[in-house]
């Protein structure tokens, strides 16, 4: 059975997991491609700040995704950080609109991003126990390309109403209306049944020396974190990117349709290249994909001006998001005991975002101070660094889920 028929399998609560994330991506990405305008030329700003406001903005939210999946697997209940996490979120975008300096703007950013922290982990939980292990790679796929898609709208209609010349403000009024229908929708989850038969609590299998890091975690779990921790060093937020496309000469209102096209083709790629993690094997699809970033980033190291071909590029970028965002978590699943599952995914997403802080600001200070050569190259490096690492500290790479790989 073919990737395609599998679908049709998938439960309930992945499609509606799926839909949550469209919804709510068209809200986030209608702002997202918007900050680097709002910064420069509403509050006379530069890359420095936005290494501050998105590295601390990140940072912040690290420890709430370890502390709600810690939570997770002592309640059982998903739902309410679901819920809360994505109410956060449907207040402070809205409320961009008010601001009038950067500290401002990074305040709502904060507020935000722990909507992120809340709800990231239990939902990823939520999701890896709604399927059966080999689904994993399908089901994490599809909910990537369910929120490429919303990336992908909420660009568009930024462009579309830059392009009807709306003010910045107004545009960012409008992503209450999308928050709004995600909370509803998020109102219809439904908790996963556990297993039937004996089962391990978070308590019952606690280390001896709790003092160990990461707690309880598998040590092969452990190097995975090492590896993410690698790559995430150089994954300066991506809002770099589109401020390098300005300066190539992307014209104001093709900084949205930019970022759509990357969002489209990681929604097109991500469930077929997911899917086909739970064949081959996870780390063999992740790897090719940190290699893409490493080569998209040291081309970008080198360009000196812009061009027709800068979206083609930046679509060969959407193909490493969908070779990485979903495979990253399916791995985190396989590698998990069911009952750290929230844990484990917690762990994963504290590291990504904490990673994110020095990322952006050693990415910002670079960019400004040695130019933006020097910066892309340095991320670029600690991709294919990372690519290494999985290959060669990580074991053989193994074929599906039944190899926990």
């Amino acid at each position: 059975m073919g990737w395609r028929e599998a679908l049709g399998r998938l439960p309930r609560n992945v499609w509606l997991v799926g839909l949550i994330s469209l919804v709510n991506d068209s809200a986030s990405e209608l702002i997202y491609p918007l900050l680097p305008l709002v910064l420069t030329t509403v509050l006379a700003a530069g890359p420095r700040a936005l290494g501050l406001i998105e590295g601390l903005a990140e940072a912040s939210a690290s420890l709430l995704k370890l502390f709600s999946g810690v939570i997770l697997d002592r309640t059982g209940r998903a739902k309410p950080w679901i819920l809360g996490g994505y109410g956060l979120a449907a207040l402070a975008r809205p409320l961009l609109a008010l601001v009038t300096s950067w500290p401002g703007l990074l305040l709502l950013r904060l507020l935000d991003r722990a909507g992120k922290g809340l709800r990231t982990s239990p939902r990823d939980a939520l999701l890896a126990a709604s399927v059966a292990p080999t689904q994993r790679g399908l089901a994490f796929g599809l909910h990537r390309a369910m929120d490429n898609a919303g990336a992908v709208i909420g660009p568009l209609a930024a462009a579309g109403l830059l392009a009807a010349h709306l003010p910045l403000q107004r545009i960012l009024l409008w992503s209450a209306l999308p928050g709004g229908l995600c909370l509803a929708l998020a109102l219809a989850l439904r908790e996963p049944v556990p297993p039937s038969g004996p089962q391990l609590t978070a308590a019952a299998i606690a280390p001896a020396r709790p003092e160990a890091w990461p707690g309880p975690l598998p040590p092969q779990l452990r190097r995975y974190l090492v590896v993410v921790a690698l790559f995430s060093a150089g994954n300066a937020s991506n809002l770099f990117l589109l401020l390098r496309a300005r300066e190539l000469g992307v014209p104001e209102a093709g900084i949205p349709l930019l970022w759509a096209a990357v969002s489209a083709v990681a929604m097109v790629a991500s469930t077929p290249l997911s899917a086909w993690s739970d064949r081959v094997g996870r780390r063999r699809v992740l790897g090719c994909g940190y290699l893409a970033y490493g080569l998209f980033y040291l081309l970008m190291a080198g360009l000196g001006s812009g061009g027709p071909w800068l979206f083609a590029l930046f679509g060969f970028y959407g193909l490493f998001m969908a070779a990485t965002e979903g495979v990253e978590k399916a791995l985190v699943a396989d590698l998990a005991p069911a009952a750290l599952r929230g844990t484990a995914f917690g762990w994963f997403n504290m590291t990504t975002a904490l990673m994110l802080l020095p990322a952006s600001l050693l990415f910002g200070w670079l960019y400004q101070g040695a130019g933006p050569a020097t910066a892309f190259a340095l991320a670029g490096g600690c991709s294919l660094g990372a690519a290494a690492l999985l290959a060669l500290w990580m074991g053989p790479a193994g074929a599906g889920p039944a190899n926990r790989a």
